[in-house]
């Protein structure tokens, strides 16, 4: 794919920071807080659509937000995340370094394409790109997918981050992400911070969503057991349970309260560099942090990780291994009022971890 191509793509595909969420009124003055902070007093469409073109040159992160908890299933409202997370995080650290590639474009009724009757795909295509017989993607998780796809083909030494969004919004990016680095034959482990294992197969019938999703995109890494979950303390099975029969890595939260962030950040890099691993890739599940802090996210649980253990660790590893792409997710704003500006200057100071590591 050229880069006119991918550009011109992302321009249907996509909209400019802080409008993923379709509504009238709501939110309107973040948003546009947003947009002034980024584009100044210039037309944010215009400015956006425009900023792709310097893509080709960029050397900073790129960030993708991604407004859906359309895969979510308790509390809903993470799709809220990455406009308050943004206004968090440039309020914290201003003068980063970051490319805004802009919001996915987000039907609130949808996820994948592959749940949708070609009535709606065709509807929905007319709605979002004026041709119902256009072949782009309506849903968020099958237009994160594309934009994943074609950034990492059309710019693959560049790093692409998201915030979300319910923890669904990881799937596409982490299927793109780890599809790239096996063409090009990189050897990479995923880092999954979570109070939740996320390994059904199923939910209600549903394959992928914030329940699934990890146990289908563990089946497209190279070992099993470069995947490693941290924080987990919500789960109907054992960690032997999930150990033996998926293969996959688990420090629960009991395990990092008592052997300390050091000394588990110590043993994944043992364990991962006696795999040869190169790169890494960050997923945070926000409620991987403990509910006394972290309120404002669908499933808050208690008993959980210190936001200063979840940093040390991402620092620790961060020194041992490339971390060449990150999300932050299940940041829901509005749930919880009282804890809202505390969860968000975490997650600002989580999600400025990721960038830095």
């Amino acid at each position: 794919m050229s880069v006119e191509v991918y550009q011109n793509q992302l321009r249907q595909l996509l909209c400019p920071p802080g409008e993923g969420v379709y509504t009238v009124h709501t939110g309107r003055e973040r948003r546009e807080a947003l947009q002034q902070r980024l584009y100044g007093d210039n037309d944010p469409t215009t400015a956006w659509q425009q900023s792709l073109a310097n893509l080709t040159d960029n050397t900073a992160p790129v960030l993708l937000g991604i407004c859906s908890d359309n895969g979510g299933g308790i509390m809903r409202g993470a799709n809220w995340g990455p406009l308050y997370v943004r206004e968090a995080f440039y309020q914290a650290y201003p003068g980063t370094a970051l490319f805004e590639l802009g919001d996915v474009r987000v039907v609130p009724q949808l996820l994948l394409d592959e749940y949708v009757s070609d009535a709606t795909l065709a509807n929905c295509r007319a709605a979002l790109y004026g041709d119902a017989k256009s072949n782009l993607p309506v849903s968020p998780l099958s237009i994160s997918y594309d934009v994943a796809k074609g950034f990492y083909e059309t710019y693959p030494q560049q790093r692409l981050v998201s915030i979300g969004g319910d923890h669904s919004c990881s799937y596409p990016m982490v299927k793109a992400y780890l599809e790239h680095k096996q063409q090009h034959n990189i050897n990479v482990a995923v880092i999954h911070f979570d109070a939740h294992t996320d390994l059904l197969d199923r939910r209600l019938g549903i394959d992928i969503c914030f329940g699934t999703w990890t146990y289908h995109a563990l089946n497209m890494i190279n070992d099993p057991a470069q995947w490693v979950q941290l924080g987990i303390r919500s789960s109907g099975k054992p960690k032997q349970h999930w150990e033996s029969t998926l293969g996959l890595k688990q420090y629960w939260a009991e395990d990092i309260q008592q052997q300390g962030s050091e000394a588990v950040a110590e043993q994944i890099i043992k364990d991962l560099t006696a795999r040869s691993v190169e790169e890494l890739y960050i997923t945070f599940d926000i409620d991987a942090i403990d509910a006394t802090v972290v309120g404002a996210t669908g499933t808050p649980e208690p008993n959980g990780l210190k936001p200063q253990q979840a940093i040390d660790i991402i620092e620790r590893l961060g020194k041992a291994f490339p971390v060449t792409g990150a999300d932050l997710m299940e940041v829901a704003p509005l749930i919880a009022t009282q804890s809202g500006d505390k969860t968000l200057n975490i997650a600002a100071m989580l999600f400025n971890t990721l960038l830095t590591a």
